[in-house]
């Protein structure tokens, strides 16, 4: 689940959090609300942001194995 978390300080300074988003697409996410927020003073990387999304595909081989076993 995609979540962004916003803390808007006293001061006006805003934390933004962004979590459920793999790899770069978080940038993709909270470009146009950041140009709206102002400057961005700092930027720190979650483990989420260098991970790599991962998909699975099966191959034809595997798609066709026989499910049941000749043991009699």
């Amino acid at each position: 689940m995609e979540t962004l978390e916003f803390i808007i300080y006293p001061d006006g300074r805003v934390k933004e959090m962004v979590t459920g988003v793999v790899g770069r697409s978080c940038e993709e996410v909270t470009r146009k609300i950041e140009a709206q927020l102002g400057n961005v003073v700092s930027r720190e990387s979650t483990s989420e942001y260098y991970a790599q999304s991962v998909q699975q595909t099966a191959s034809a081989e595997t798609q066709n194995q026989v499910s049941h076993s000749d043991w009699g």
